[in-house]
């Protein structure tokens, strides 16, 4: 979904919207516990998939091992996703300023000061939630494993 079609969906949902982003590349368990307890936060989940170029920058140029547009299908056949969205920039900013989510999660890996976009939602009366990483799940590990390392 582009991300005007997301904010015109959005804006015809009665409800809370949960918002959550990732590159899930290579899903998981651990992507998939986060996606469920995410939507246990509202009544609908809405999920930012990094671009190919946004993964690259952040990752290297060994990443993504699956595209943006591969990613973005297989986390939106979850029956719990209700929209999938990619964006190009290194963080989801503006997509949640363009969506307002009522509900922002992320996992473990941050803390409520570091997830970009909890001012905003904060301000706007929303609720930030950070759900703890399931132990032993990771997408680099997966990779290096695969190559041959550690």
């Amino acid at each position: 979904m582009t991300r005007s079609a997301a904010v015109q969906w959005r804006a015809g949902q009665r409800g809370a919207v949960v918002f959550t982003n990732g590159v899930f590349d290579l899903l998981h368990r651990g992507h998939v516990d986060l996606l469920a307890a995410a939507r246990a936060q509202g009544d609908y989940l809405v999920v930012g998939v990094n671009s190919d170029e946004s993964v690259r920058r952040l990752k290297g140029n060994d990443r993504p091992v699956c595209s943006a547009d591969d990613r973005s299908h297989v986390v939106a056949a979850l029956a719990g996703v209700d929209a999938v969205v990619i964006f190009d920039e290194d963080t989801p900013l503006a997509l949640i300023e363009a969506l307002t989510p009522d509900v922002l999660v992320k996992g473990g890996d941050y803390s409520e000061s570091t997830i970009v976009g909890a001012p905003e939602v904060r301000a706007r009366g929303g609720r930030v939630v950070v759900i703890p990483l399931t132990p032993r799940q990771s997408t680099t590990a997966i990779v290096e494993r695969v190559r041959g390392g550690a």
